[in-house]
């Protein structure tokens, strides 16, 4: 930002308060604040905006929003700053808003400042069609607001646009404190979220709060950290320190376009097109009750080290990423056998939906990568509401308009295996499979014996009776019977599939520039 000096007589006085005003707004909660803050080994709210934009790109605004103290004859004395930061910036090179809370003056508290700032930013950033990322270290309300206002107010920010922008430009929230109430809800209604360990904290109230209502006495990390949001799924990410953190953050939106009008940036990729992985062939193990390793498969299939996974710790039998093929930016969805057999689970069920809204809102292309034996079963399953979840994929995937391939590796089946694409019309349900894979209404070896029960339990060897039935049933299962009818669309060696990715990820690029009317596709 630059500074000038005045040189003039007239309007001395003026500027002088105007530079005096800015000086203590960059003096935030002062040094004793800024002190403390640093030895509990934090950057403080304009250190971090430093560290996540460009160098030099910042510019402020609202520098002097705050509450000034004037002297009986109405002359300014001193003034205490809003705890809240925004201004635009770049992160490589394209423009971002940026909203950072100021946790030196009165804890971040949302109570503790002037709303219309930190809301100004969020409609800039859907003014400009622009991204926004909200840095939250927030000790949300305080009750001190009744006695400052003589009154109090009913909850809700009637001019924030908070819902709408999730529609329209790409949302960040960086847990980087104790973020509780509208803290809470600045980091999670966002397209991708992410805390920093031992540090970041998320949950409706804090201990406190918790200890007054239920009579608990819990630590805050037990309460609201990563270990639990791990589990919780309340936030996608979690990070090692702040720089960790802004580098997701940073990874995150190199996908993604500006806005919801605009496409993504495809990037120049020196990974060929051609390139195969012998030892693909064998990626899938001949015996079918043994696992894989399907992060193995994505790296030797994506473009070189473009893998970016989103929510690695929750809904484990899904994975959930964003990567490249060919340079172009596309949404990655992969079931895990090493998690819940990769079965549909609510948890697996809540992933995939936000993360195939995530690609339908922003235009990113989807290939699923199938291995999925079905819904999750068993008296647990069905009271969490296993199929209600599952359910909800279904209606997000049938309405997605993104372009969309299925690579069958080798499960699909049930009510989880038809979700593997959208499949109505005028939805193409453009897939192919691996000569191994194997598909249907119930997987074989449980369906044999609920088919055969009688015959298999009377037989003199029930064993080798359900095996040879097993064998019978999946020679008749064969993918090339569905591919001589036509029912998939293609057969291939699993070397193949790079190669055939790059060349439909090109077209269907140029499928959504087209039906969408985006801009910004070039190299």
């Amino acid at each position: 930002m630059q500074t000038f000096e005045y040189h003039g007589q007239q309007w001395k006085d003026e500027y002088e308060e105007l530079y005096k005003r800015r000086e203590m707004a960059r003096a935030m909660g002062g040094e004793e604040a800024l002190r403390k803050h640093r030895e509990r080994g934090r950057l403080n709210a304009r250190e971090r905006i430093d560290a996540l934009l460009d160098s030099d790109s910042f510019r402020e605004m609202g520098r002097i929003a705050g509450k000034g103290r004037y002297d009986d004859n109405g002359q300014f004395l001193d003034m205490s700053p809003v705890n809240a930061i925004i201004g635009t910036g770049k992160i490589e090179n394209r423009t971002v808003v940026v909203s950072g809370d100021d946790y030196t003056l009165r804890a971040g508290s949302s109570e503790s400042t002037i709303s219309d700032k930190w809301i100004y930013a969020e409609r800039l950033a859907m003014t400009l069609s622009v991204p926004l990322i909200r840095m939250v270290d927030s000790a949300g309300g305080s009750v001190k607001l009744l006695a400052q206002m003589h009154g109090t107010k009913i909850p809700g920010y009637p001019t924030w646009p908070a819902i709408r922008l999730l529609d329209h430009v790409p949302v960040v929230g960086i847990a980087l404190g104790s973020c509780a109430g509208l803290g809470a809800m600045k980091v999670l209604l966002s397209h991708f979220s992410v805390m920093v360990r031992d540090q970041a904290q998320v949950f409706a109230a804090g201990p406190p709060v918790v200890k007054q209502a239920y009579g608990i006495d819990i630590d805050k990390n037990d309460l609201g950290g990563y270990k639990v949001h791990r589990r919780s799924a309340l936030v996608h990410n979690e990070a090692v320190d702040e720089a960790d953190a802004f580098a997701q953050v940073k990874r995150f939106l190199s996908y993604l376009p500006p806005s919801s009008d605009q496409q993504g940036k495809r990037i120049v990729s020196d990974d060929p097109r051609d390139r195969a992985e012998d030892w693909l062939a064998d990626a899938i193990p001949k015996d079918r009750r043994k696992i894989f390793d399907p992060r193995k498969i994505l790296a030797a299939i994506c473009d070189h080290d473009s893998i970016f996974e989103i929510g690695r710790w929750q809904g484990g039998s899904v994975i959930t990423a964003l990567a490249r093929i060919d340079g172009y930016p596309v949404g990655i969805l992969c079931n895990d056998p090493k998690i819940a057999g990769g079965a549909m689970t609510v948890a697996a069920a809540y992933k995939t939906e936000r993360h195939v809204k995530l690609c339908d809102t922003f235009g990113l292309p989807v290939i699923n990568f199938v291995d999925q034996p079905g819904n999750a079963t068993g008296p647990e399953a069905e009271l969490q509401g296993t199929l209600l979840a599952a359910v909800r994929v279904l209606e997000t995937i049938e309405k997605a308009t993104i372009p969309w391939f299925s690579v069958i590796m080798r499960r699909c089946f049930g009510m989880a295996g038809g979700m593997h694409a959208p499949k109505h019309f005028p939805a193409l349900n453009h897939r192919v499979a691996w000569p191994f894979a194997r598909w249907g209404s119930i997987p074989i070896e449980g369906g044999v014996y609920a088919a055969h029960r009688r015959e298999i339990d009377t037989a003199d060897d029930p064993v080798a009776t359900r095996e040879q039935l097993e064998a019978q049933y999946h020679h008749l299962g064969s993918p090339f019977r569905t591919a001589e009818a036509f029912g998939i669309l293609d057969i291939i060696d699993p070397r193949e599939t790079r190669s055939m990715l790059c060349d439909w990820v090109d077209q269907a690029w140029q499928a959504l520039h087209a039906r969408r009317g985006r801009t910004g596709s070039a190299i």
